[in-house]
């Protein structure tokens, strides 16, 4: 029987940089009655906060068994009950002459495939402390634009075309970090070696648990998607296409355990 249930967040758990949608805010919290539940995702901590935490209605003993891992497992928090507060564990964090090469070499890209867009909505490249992440559309374009704004994302680059070109010209400027295919418009940037695979190690030290103990759900388990790594090291793995998906097999989950 698995202890553990692991989640990616956009696309799996909600659309895009939008909130928990309730049935999975029901789901998640009969799951957490009787399994430790992660959420490892490429946005930061504040993104997680708004977009999964606002949205739960859980008691300190719920909360005690929900793992966070920001920044594609870059960084590690865990509920304090004691201080009723999260603690970040350890975090990643790449060095500001780093980060100014890192974003030169992304925006390089943009401008060598003519991909930077006429009108964007918030920043283009997000400093995450232990990542950085371009969003070709701006960080914000979900918050201003809604619906829109996640359809816009999603037509952006159906093939993952784009995208690959730009890790591909920025990582060959930047050859000591890790450039990686992210979200629907998005590439992450972390020190190398530095993935989901990672996260879930550091949580597997943490919990004293082994991969067979764990499941791992997520939209983008294929080759060169950024949950393929928690896959590709052994880890049990159900791919799915949305939050839909996702509510039924936690409840399948729920009902077996």
């Amino acid at each position: 029987m698995k202890k553990l249930i692991a989640f990616d967040l956009d696309g799996t758990l909600a659309p895009s940089k939008s909130p928990l949608p309730e049935r999975i805010s029901e789901v998640l919290g009969e799951l957490l009655n009787n399994f430790q539940v992660c959420v490892i995702s490429g946005g930061d901590f504040k993104q997680f906060n708004k977009q999964l935490l606002s949205n739960l209605k859980l008691d300190d003993n719920q909360l005690s068994r929900l793992h966070l891992m920001p920044t594609c497992g870059t960084k590690y928090y865990t509920f304090d009950k004691s201080e009723n507060n999260w603690k970040k564990l350890y975090s990643e964090d790449i060095p500001e002459e780093d980060k100014r090469r890192i974003k030169i070499a992304l925006l390089k890209a943009l401008d060598e495939y003519g991909y930077k867009e006429d009108k964007t909505y918030g920043e283009l490249v997000e400093d995450r402390e232990s990542q950085l992440t371009l969003s070709t559309l701006g960080q914000d374009v979900v918050d201003v634009l809604g619906e829109k704004g996640i359809e816009m994302k999603e037509n952006w680059d159906k093939d993952n075309k784009k995208k690959n070109n730009i890790r591909n010209y920025a990582s060959n400027i930047v050859t000591d970090y890790e450039f990686k295919v992210g979200g629907l418009t998005s590439i992450d940037v972390t020190k190398p070696g530095i993935d989901k695979a990672y996260g879930m190690k550091k949580l597997m030290e943490h919990l004293e648990l082994e991969k067979k103990d764990i499941l791992f759900i997520g939209d983008r388990l294929m080759e060169g998607g950024n949950d393929y790594p928690v896959k590709a090291m052994g880890i049990d793995s159900i791919e799915i296409s949305d939050w839909h998906q996702t509510a039924v097999a936690v409840n399948a989950i729920i009902h077996m355990s």
